[in-house]
């Protein structure tokens, strides 16, 4: 064929056109002529407004979340008699440790409560997390044939509930835990909402990854343990948050089955006593000519605020962004 007969070919990609025609001119023309990468887009007057106003909002939204928590600590540092008589401020008021050396007189107890708390958080977020998370997904499964009745079941208890009677009779006598640890530890193990909040995220997981792995001879274990799970991180770190902080919080089934049967009561649960022994110590001398402003409470319960959310606050900045995202695709119905 002759070269006349050739005709250059068309280029739909503009990009790639440029491209070409820069390469065949000579090299310092095409670098004058070269824009540079990664240019900032010009904002317009009307954007940086925007933005302006944006950031404001979020500064001020920030400042108020974070008063109330600042607004706790400097009580906790002042004395009792300042806040009976002025109230509360942002900077402490004749500043004193006086309620964290009563919290803190049996060091021994509140660091053995500290241990019960982790102990009991740490194994009841991993052991929930698992069976929550293998109950998402068997639910998820359009080839498992009871799925929609279980998941009835699950909605159901949501509804209605079997009440505090039945439940204290259950645990307390049937099972014989009362004074046992696990009386607090199994019933936060799992909750519906978790349940019904991993089945709405693993709805994102391609059904088609099951039947891939059933394709190279994995196991139902096997596709979940190593295909979905590490899909699911977004939802294991939300639901992980929720499971963390009913542990940490606890206090209600530590009064109904722990009481004074142990040695170490959970955090909250010890906290909740002190509070109460300082309160019926100011009462018990109220009658009498012992002057009572100096008996920590309002001061105390701020200092107990304190110690009890201390560790969650710095557990939440690592999980913050898994957790947004959880609850975001979690809301999804579908």
């Amino acid at each position: 064929m002759p070269s006349s007969d050739l005709k250059p070919a068309v280029i739909a990609d503009p990009v790639t056109t440029e491209a070409i025609v820069l390469a065949g001119r000579k090299p310092a023309r095409a670098l004058r002529e070269r824009r540079p990468a990664g240019r900032p887009i010009k904002l317009e007057r009307s954007d940086y407004v925007l933005r302006s106003i944006s950031y404001l909002t979020i500064s001020l939204f920030a400042l108020f979340c974070l008063l109330p928590f600042v607004l706790i600590v400097s009580a906790s540092f002042s004395s009792e008699s300042e806040i009976m008589k002025s109230g509360f401020g942002l900077l402490p008021k004749g500043f004193t440790f006086t309620a964290y050396e009563y919290i803190f007189k049996a060091p021994g107890q509140i660091i053995g409560s500290y241990i019960v708390t982790i102990v009991m958080t740490v194994t009841g977020t991993a052991v929930g997390l698992l069976i929550i998370s293998m109950t998402g997904y068997a639910l998820y499964r359009p080839d498992f044939r009871f799925r929609n009745q279980i998941s009835f079941f699950i909605y159901f208890t949501t509804l209605f509930s079997a009440g505090l009677a039945p439940t204290f009779l259950w645990i307390g006598r049937t099972l014989d835990l009362r004074g046992n640890y696990l009386a607090v530890w199994l019933p936060l193990l799992m909750t519906p909402w978790l349940i019904i909040l991993m089945k709405s995220f693993m709805r994102t997981v391609p059904f088609e990854i099951v039947e891939s792995g059933k394709i190279d001879g994995a196991g139902d274990f096997r596709i979940f343990w190593q295909l979905a799970l590490p899909m699911m991180k977004p939802a294991l770190a939300t639901v992980g948050l929720f499971l963390a902080l009913g542990y940490w919080n606890e206090w209600y089934l530590s009064s109904l089955y722990l009481g004074s049967t142990v040695e170490f009561k959970p955090l909250q649960y010890q906290l909740y006593n002190v509070i109460n022994t300082a309160n019926a110590l100011r009462n018990s001398v109220a009658g009498s000519n012992v002057s009572i402003t100096d008996l920590p409470s309002n001061t105390l319960k701020m200092a107990s605020a304190v110690v009890a959310t201390g560790p969650i606050l710095l557990l939440y900045p690592f999980v913050q962004k898994y957790f947004v995202s959880g609850i975001a695709v979690g809301a999804v119905k579908g």
